[in-house]
């Protein structure tokens, strides 16, 4: 009973406090990427998109000129 009257004694930013301390800890343990890995990792990110919109691209116009086909119709 008496731990639980401390802890609201405490106030709000106790709570706050404690988890900002928690973040700092944690973030002192992250291994944060070199220059060099992070130029490679944007150029992966970069080319992958090319590629898909390049895929996506080609997959939509081929099912638009089979539909067109299809259904014997002109999109001027």
């Amino acid at each position: 009973m008496a731990k639980e009257k401390k802890k609201e004694k405490k106030g709000r930013f106790a709570g706050m406090k404690e988890f900002l301390v928690g973040v700092k800890l944690e973030m002192s343990k992250v291994v944060w990427p070199t220059k060099k890995e992070i130029v490679s990792f944007t150029a992966v990110v970069l080319v992958a998109c090319a590629f898909f919109t390049i895929a996506f691209w080609a997959i939509d116009t081929g099912f638009l000129a089979a539909l067109k086909a299809v259904l014997n119709i002109d999109l001027a």
